[in-house]
């Protein structure tokens, strides 16, 4: 059971990195509205970073144990979701930190 268990607990944050490569910083923006959006980018902080981190961990954790080649495929796929998940927070992060956003979310 103890060899199932990193794998189980990226299942189970699966449904998470989805939501956080899935959701949009300006929710405006992606309805085709020029508005900004002050409550998008920290939506997409709060479910981001959990993601981050438990797929980063894992692809470190896996790739260390490369004699497997089900590890070494394992911490690839976890490098593509957490690249998918740090390319959303980074536009976040552009959104939320833009000179717009500045002046009129503070």
């Amino acid at each position: 059971m103890h060899r199932m268990a990193p794998y189980l607990v990226l299942v189970a944050a699966l449904p998470l990195a989805i939501l956080a490569a899935a959701l949009p910083a300006n929710s405006y923006k992606a309805q085709g509205i020029t508005a900004l959006d002050c409550d998008g980018p920290i939506s997409v902080f709060i479910i981001a970073l959990p993601a981050l981190v438990i797929y980063a961990a894992g692809a470190i954790l896996l790739y260390r144990d490369r004699s497997r080649r089900f590890h070494y495929m394992a911490a690839l796929c976890c490098l593509l979701v957490t690249l998918a998940v740090g390319w959303n927070f980074i536009a976040a992060v552009r959104e939320s930190y833009g000179d717009a956003s500045i002046e009129a979310c503070a």
